[in-house]
């Protein structure tokens, strides 16, 4: 396991290196000055980019990042005077983990308990009203979909705010939001993985031997089921709790999606690429760690 892990480890340091190498060229290739201003003289805007070090050539750009960022700095914002990227981050990554383990536990439990339950009742009514649904959460997208529930329920109903952040009733909707593209997903991985699983001997000779129908689900098939859910997780857990850019935008959250947009509008180079590799370590840890739980999962995996 010991080897296992350390090879997975060099992996990733390896793939953090390519990001954080192709994200630097890419926001390089943006056009645009960051200090733009038609009411700043251009001299002033000059000190600005020698102040910073964009004046010098790109390849010195690069070997001053890779140099901070072997160090953990991951530069000065350029729009927020004189705050870190780290300070950034740090303050609105709690936000974004907070909506999106919500959005996750809320997601995960109900797909799981919609996929056994279409799966139980294959080709009947439940089934595909449960598929129904989720083809509708995979079909509307957050733009349509929250626009449309912030005026019913913020607009029309007035039971539910429609921006900010700080009560659990500011959570429900963008949380709702967030959730329903891997509710969606989830119910259907759950439902053909459950299917699979019924056709199986030893599922026949339980219901051989008497068992209860709900001692099957939940001790054989459910457990049995789980594979394709963990491997999807990891990189839906990163995805999740790092924020959603629409989300986050549409209800006026003050989380990590919304600073990355405004930092991309406002050509913040340090901030764009800080968030990218900060999202980028995320979810290589997400996946490293669901491969260790692989074993755990299902015994016959096993690591080497």
């Amino acid at each position: 396991m010991s080897r296992y892990i350390a090879r997975r480890a060099v992996i990733a340091l390896l793939t953090l290196f390519v990001l954080a190498t192709a994200t630097f060229f890419l926001v390089k290739l943006l056009p645009g000055n960051p200090f733009l201003n038609d009411k700043v003289p251009p001299e002033i805007q000059q000190k600005q980019m020698e102040y910073y070090g964009l004046d010098k050539p790109v390849v010195i750009q690069y070997i001053t990042y890779l140099k901070n960022l072997i160090q953990g700095d991951l530069g000065t914002s350029l729009k927020y005077i004189g705050r870190k990227v780290t300070d950034v981050i740090g303050e609105s990554f709690p936000t974004s983990a907070v909506l999106g383990l919500i959005a996750i536990a809320f997601s995960q439990l109900c797909g799981l308990t919609f996929g056994i339950l279409s799966a139980q009742f294959k080709n009947r009514w439940p089934d595909y009203l449960l598929m129904l649904i989720a083809i509708a959460g995979v079909a509307l997208p957050s733009m349509v979909i929250g626009p449309l529930l912030r005026y019913a329920f913020g607009v029309r109903l007035q039971i539910l705010p429609v921006s900010g952040w700080g009560s659990w009733q500011q959570v429900v909707l963008p949380a709702f939001v967030l959730s329903l593209s891997n509710l969606a997903s989830t119910t259907r991985n759950m439902r053909a993985s459950m299917l699979g699983v019924t056709t199986q001997d030893y599922i026949r000779t339980a219901r051989s031997k008497g068992l209860p129908p709900g001692k099957i689900i939940m001790r054989h098939e459910f457990k049995n089921s789980m594979i394709p859910i963990v491997t999807n997780l990891g990189p839906t857990i990163a995805t999740m709790i790092m924020g959603s850019f629409v989300v986050e935008q549409i209800f006026v959250i003050p989380g990590l999606g919304k600073h990355f947009v405004n930092a991309v509008n406002t050509l913040d180079y340090p901030l764009v690429m800080g968030i990218t590799i900060f999202y980028g370590a995320f979810l290589v840890t997400m996946s490293l760690l669901v491969d260790i739980v692989y074993g755990l999962v299902d015994p016959r995996i096993r690591l080497s």
